[in-house]
């Protein structure tokens, strides 16, 4: 399974390190040089050693996303820090490339929502966070 995960920023990045070590083949597309350190680091050789690509490029480029492997990824993840990018090159993947498995980061529970119901498998770290402070507030708090 080929994996392509735009973003290497905490998330984009531990996921990608997990992908790979999980048996995936894995591409990492980021317009930022200096996040390649992020899969380096921890690790006991480079990521492309362990056998990872890693593209510098912007994801709104078609370019970039090809040279990166999108026409023959079997997944999509955008997991950059704007939502209106990821949002752009999940429907380009899913669209324009037909990559069927697409899985997006939207920080807008209402937007990610939305989105879900067009199709896209989307992830709203802003709705979990949500969901558990409220499930923290019915816990019983215990006396000291």
């Amino acid at each position: 399974m080929f994996v392509l995960i735009v973003g290497a920023g905490r998330v984009g990045s531990a996921l990608a390190k997990s992908a790979l070590a999980s048996g995936r083949e894995v591409s990492v597309l980021d317009e930022d040089p200096l996040s390649h350190e992020r899969l380096d680091a921890g690790q006991s050789q480079t990521w492309e050693d362990s056998g990872g690509q890693f593209t510098v490029g912007t994801a709104l480029e078609t370019d970039a996303l090809i040279q990166a492997g999108i026409d023959r990824a079997d997944v999509f993840i955008a997991s950059t820090a704007g939502d209106n990018t990821n949002l752009v090159i999940a429907q380009i993947a899913q669209r324009r490339f037909g990559i069927e498995r697409v899985i997006v980061r939207v920080m807008d529970p209402a937007r990610a929502s939305w989105y879900g119901e067009q199709g896209l498998h989307t992830i709203s770290p802003t709705k979990h966070a949500i969901e558990m402070f409220e499930a923290a507030l019915e816990e019983p708090v215990e006396a000291a």
